[in-house]
């Protein structure tokens, strides 16, 4: 029972996982850029839920909505200031911008939070429930359901809709997409503002049962990478299974070698499957 235990916690947070990596290979997929800062737009998203929380007493679903709205005008503000003036240029360029933002949006909620750790006072989904014997988180519960039904919708989105299919569009040839009409600024500012969407609402997920500071976007950004990798660059399904896979090992490994010992575990397995199948699970080579 208590390995059941484990492996449901780690489905549930895999799910959180999946949530805030579906965005970086969603703008992976579209522009073959990565996105380094992207640990730190969840770390936005916790404060604004923290901050929604704190100043208007907003529960759950106001905060998230807040994190949401706000990272994606963040997403799309980032995109048009910074991102399209670099999008052509080296890769060096490109790596050193998003490295750049990084820093400055850390040691910005450092300088206005401080470097103390906060966490959200209790809410009404706070607590944990019996489920058939087995005691279930329920912050955590509702993040990984949550985290599982956004990116289905993002892959939804991108290949059963109009809107989806321009961004794909653009993904394939922008100039072919000019020529039909498609703006890929546009295609692509909107990219960047649902994947920062994405981060937002998996921020406030995790906000609500994992402290919040200004560094927590480092560790955050890293499980990103390697479900990313995992899972295949560019693909939504792939980010999925990955998270929800690198979810379970990680609960495992922290049972079994104690939890000093999960990240070891998790990093050698992903090497492993690389070694044999660099394009990820779900990728193309």
């Amino acid at each position: 029972m208590i390995v059941i235990q484990v492996i449901v916690e780690g489905l549930l947070l895999g799910g959180v996982y999946a949530l805030f990596s579906s965005g970086l290979t969603l703008i992976w997929g579209m522009m073959n850029f990565v996105n380094f800062a992207h640990g730190e737009f969840v770390m936005l998203g916790m404060f604004a839920a923290f901050l929604t929380m704190t100043w208007v007493a907003g529960g759950p679903v106001l905060f998230t909505i807040v994190a949401a709205a706000s990272l994606f005008v963040l997403g799309v503000v980032v995109y048009f200031a910074l991102i399209r003036y670099v999008l052509d240029g080296p890769i060096i360029g490109q790596i050193l911008s998003t490295f750049g933002l990084a820093l400055f949006l850390r040691y910005a909620a450092f300088f206005v939070f401080s470097a103390n750790f906060v966490t959200l006072p209790d809410t009404y989904l706070s607590g944990t429930e019996n489920v058939l014997g087995i005691y279930v988180s329920i912050p955590k519960l509702v993040g990984g359901v949550v985290g599982v039904l956004l990116t289905i919708g993002l892959h939804l989105l991108l290949t059963r809709t109009a809107v989806g299919s321009r961004i794909l569009a653009v993904a394939e040839n922008r100039d072919a997409a000019m020529l039909m009409g498609i703006r890929p600024d546009r295609m692509q500012a909107l990219a960047w503002g649902l994947s920062a969407a994405l981060t937002g609402v998996a921020g406030a997920m995790i906000a609500m049962y994992y402290p919040i500071s200004y560094g927590v976007g480092e560790s955050l950004a890293l499980i990103a990478f390697v479900v990313v990798s995992l899972g295949g660059f560019g693909s939504v399904p792939g980010a999925l299974l990955a998270g929800i896979l690198i979810g379970v090992i990680e609960s495992l490994s922290a049972y079994y070698f104690g939890p000093a010992f999960k990240d070891v575990v998790v990093y050698a397995l992903f090497v492993a499957i690389l070694w044999v199948r660099p394009q990820g699970l779900l990728g193309t080579a």
